[in-house]
C-alpha cells in the first residue's frame, strides 16, 4: 500500500517538483507552519500562502532563493552543514528538526550506510531482548525505525494499553480504542509516536509507507499530525494512565538511542517509590509466577 501522505504531491507534479522528494515536502510543510510576525517580517500586502513564502525563507538563511527552490525540488542534493544549520534557524526547528533534516539530504543523495544485514540485526535483537527478559521489576520495552515492538518484557505488556506484544506498531497502537481510552494525555502520545514515526523512519521504506497509508485513511487525528510533518526523537517524559482497579499511575518514561540502522530505541517505565504506579508493579510482579497474568485489571480483581 502506498501512502497518500506526501501532501499536495498531485499538485506538487504539475507545477515540476519532483514526485518522490521527501526534503521538499518537510522544507514545504515546516515553512507553512512559520508566521511571518514570528521572525520580523511584516506584510505590507494580502498574502497568497500560508506561512512563509519561499524567498523569504531564503532571505532568513543567507542563500539564493533560485537554491532554495532547487532544495524545495529536491535537486540540491548536497548542500552543506552550514547550509542545514542556516535553514533549521530560519525555519525554527529544534535539534531534532535538523537531525532530520539532515538525514533526508543523506537519503536524497544515496549516502546513508547501507541497510545492516538481516543476521546482525537480529542478533542485536535477540541480545537486547535476553537483557531484557532478566529485567523482573521494570517494564520495559524497545522499538525499531517503524515505532514496531521488537520485544517488550511481561511488566511493560502489562502495563501498556491494549496488550501491547512483540510485533505491535505503538503508532497503530496509540489511536487503537483502548489506548485513547486509557492514556490521560492522548493528545500528547499521539503526537509523540507519529513525530518519532516520522523522525526515525525511512520515506522509502514500503513498511512506512503502509503505516501510513493505513491510518491516513481511517484516522482523521493521524491524517492532521502527519501532515505538520513534526520529526523528534523519543526522549524522557511522562505517561499517565487510567488502570482500572488503580485509578490514575504515572511513569516517567525514560529513552535510549541505541547505535544500529534500525534506529533501536530502549524505553524504560520507572514508577516513583510509593506511588501507584509502584504499587502496580510490584502487585503485577508477584503475581507473575504463579498467574501469569498479563492484565492489571484481572490481578487487581484477585487479589
Amino acid at each position: 500500500m502506498r501512502t497518500p501522505a506526501r501532501d499536495g504531491r498531485a499538485g506538487s507534479r504539475m507545477r515540476g517538483v519532483p514526485v518522490d522528494s521527501p526534503l521538499g515536502d518537510f522544507l514545504r510543510a515546516r515553512r507553512a507552519e512559520i508566521r511571518p510576525e514570528e521572525v520580523g517580517i511584516r506584510s505590507l500586502s494580502v498574502r497568497r500562502v500560508q506561512g512563509l513564502r519561499r524567498d523569504e525563507v531564503a532571505q532568513l538563511a543567507g542563500i539564493s532563493t533560485e537554491y532554495y527552490l532547487r532544495l524545495e525540488r529536491g535537486r540540491g542534493h548536497h548542500p552543506s552543514d552550514q547550509v542545514l544549520r542556516a535553514l533549521a534557524r530560519a525555519l525554527r526547528l529544534d535539534a531534532g528538526g535538523l537531525e532530520y533534516m539532515t538525514r533526508l539530504v543523506r537519503i536524497q543523495s544515496g549516502s546513508l550506510r547501507p541497510t545492516e544485514p538481516p543476521e546482525l540485526r537480529d542478533a542485536i535483537e535477540s541480545n537486547l531482548a535476553s537483557l531484557m527478559g532478566q529485567w523482573t521489576s521494570t517494564p520495559a520495552y524497545f522499538t525499531d525505525r517503524n515505532m514496531r515492538v521488537v520485544f517488550r518484557n511481561d511488566l511493560a505488556e502489562a502495563i501498556l494499553p491494549g496488550s501491547v506484544s512483540a510485533g505491535s506498531n505503538l503508532v497503530l497502537k496509540v489511536f487503537s480504542r483502548d489506548w485513547r481510552s486509557s492514556d490521560l494525555d492522548w493528545e500528547k502520545s499521539a503526537r509523540r509516536f507519529v513525530s518519532a514515526l516520522r523522525f526515525y523512519g525511512d520515506p522509502h521504506d514500503p513498511m512506512l509507507q503502509d503505516i501510513v497509508g493505513l491510518l491516513s485513511m481511517r484516522v482523521p487525528e493521524f491524517r492532521r499530525l502527519w501532515a505538520a510533518h513534526e520529526a523528534a526523537p523519543l526522549s524522557a517524559g511522562t505517561l499517565r494512565l487510567d488502570v482500572a482497579g488503580f485509578g490514575h499511575v504515572e511513569f516517567t518514561q525514560q529513552c535510549l538511542s541505541l547505535t544500529g540502522d534500525e534506529n533501536h530505541v530502549l524505553t524504560v517505565l520507572h514508577a516513583e517509590p510509593g506511588s501507584t504506579a509502584a504499587d502496580a508493579v510490584r502487585m503485577l510482579r508477584a503475581a507473575q509466577p504463579t498467574s501469569g497474568s498479563h492484565s492489571l485489571a484481572d490481578l487487581q480483581r484477585t487479589a
